[in-house]
């Protein structure tokens, strides 16, 4: 082991406890932040887009989807470990592989997620005002001062600090969880097949590998939360010391069986109440399952509920995505010369937000959605390629090496990244 591996495990020594602690509160409001981050907008979509592909390709994104989304996630987690204690990801990023190439992955780390918070400030105001408009019949006040009221209560959070924020993603969590259940069970006298009706209709090797080429990005921005995995590592380290990787990795495990189980419940529960031509339908419309189920059913208690599940999701993943958005332009900042104190810093990243987010948000920008496809492929960079190589060719990492689930992450990584890049160019 070369004197850098040697100084992270000395430090790790100096400040770890004896043995792991038992699982505790804090555990528990991790494992809903990270579940929070990646379970949001994104999941009332998933349904019609992982079905359109047919009954088949579904099955097989069913089964992928746990290990795609663990060993990537954490991959990146065991990445942020292997820095000095408390360097965040664009810190370590700089530590491994040096000043330029760690300001080059800050900039694509803070425009990768920046445009997401964007399209959920625009997302927030636009259900928000629906809500009041069509179900409460209140004439929603004038859209600048909508958004501006919505962003600056979210920022509000910010404001209490980081621990707040995972603290009050993880009571959101809880409703959501209890409305994607309701939904999924309450279609379950609905069940018409929907999605089985193409069951018998194997498709061919090339059509079959083309539909999952295509429809894996889906599954794995559906569940991604890579924007508060540099901050849970961060917090993992401090508290666990030489255990951080262990305790950091049970955590994921569970949020990821958490998330892909009650997600995967919903999915299915969707495509067998749905025929594969009413999918087409409600990606047609541009409209979310929740809303092509309240009008399919014309149901009032779905119709009533769909915009209050879809603020609590969209709000979970704005406060989720903040954190790795102000964690990359506070690293953009401080890359400039410029060295602010620690509250200064905070000031300046969050009135720049409130400002360029109750813009866009009042603004209503239609080409928001193009803005997160080119923010994709960063995203699959950063979250599978990069801790891979740093595997290959960081000494602290080293120990990490040899493991199938590299060359899995890997494959599902370079995927990904072709498939969206394609996406693009048609």
């Amino acid at each position: 082991m070369n004197d850098q591996a040697k100084s992270v495990d000395q430090r790790f020594d100096a400040v770890a406890p004896a043995e792991l602690s038992s699982w505790n509160r804090q555990d528990t409001t991790w494992m809903l932040g990270l579940f929070g981050t990646a379970i949001g907008a994104g999941t009332l979509f998933l349904p019609i887009n992982a079905g359109l592909g047919g009954f088949w390709p579904l099955v097989i994104l069913a089964l992928l989807a746990f290990p795609m989304t663990f060993y990537a996630h954490r991959g990146l987690t065991r990445f942020v470990l292997s820095g000095r204690e408390g360097a965040d990801i664009t810190e370590v990023v700089e530590q491994h592989f040096g000043i330029k190439a760690g300001a080059l992955i800050t900039l694509l780390y803070f425009f990768a997620i920046f445009p997401i918070l964007l399209i959920y400030s625009v997302g927030l105001t636009n259900t928000v005002a629906s809500f009041l408009e069509h179900q409460l019949h209140i004439t929603p006040p004038p859209r600048a001062l909508l958004s501006f009221v919505l962003i600056l209560g979210l920022l509000a959070v910010v404001r209490c600090g980081e621990q707040a924020i995972v603290k009050a993603m993880s009571l959101m969590v809880y409703p959501f969880i209890v409305a994607l259940l309701f939904l999924a069970v309450y279609l379950i006298p609905h069940w018409n097949g929907g999605i089985l009706t193409t069951a018998s209709q194997v498709p061919a090797p090339s059509a079959l590998l083309h539909t999952l080429w295509l429809a894996i990005p889906v599954m794995v921005f559906s569940f991604n939360h890579s924007p508060i995995i540099s901050a849970f590592a961060v917090d993992q380290k401090r508290r666990y010391g030489v255990h951080a990787e262990e305790r950091s990795s049970q955590i994921l495990s569970r949020a990821h069986a958490l998330m892909v189980l009650m997600v995967l419940f919903f999915v299915f529960s969707c495509v067998l109440t749905l025929s594969p031509e009413q999918l087409a339908e409600a990606k047609e419309q541009n409209l979310s399952i929740l809303s092509y189920l309240a009008n399919h059913f014309s149901n009032p208690t779905i119709a009533f509920a769909a915009p209050l599940i879809a603020f609590v999701a969209i709000s979970k993943s704005f406060l989720g995505h903040y954190i790795g958005a102000s964690e990359g332009l506070k690293g953009l900042i401080v890359k400039s010369g410029k060295r602010p104190s620690a509250k200064a810093l905070d000031r300046i990243v969050a009135a720049f937000m409130l400002v360029i987010c109750w813009i866009v948000a009042t603004l209503n920008p239609s080409i928001l959605g193009m803005i997160e496809t080119v923010g994709g492929p960063v995203i699959a960079a950063i979250l599978f390629l990069m801790p891979m190589y740093a595997i290959r060719k960081v000494p602290a990492m080293a120990r990490y090496r040899g493991q199938a689930s590299n060359v899995f992450v890997t494959a599902v990584g370079l995927v990904a990244i072709s498939a969206l890049v394609y996406k693009l160019t048609m």
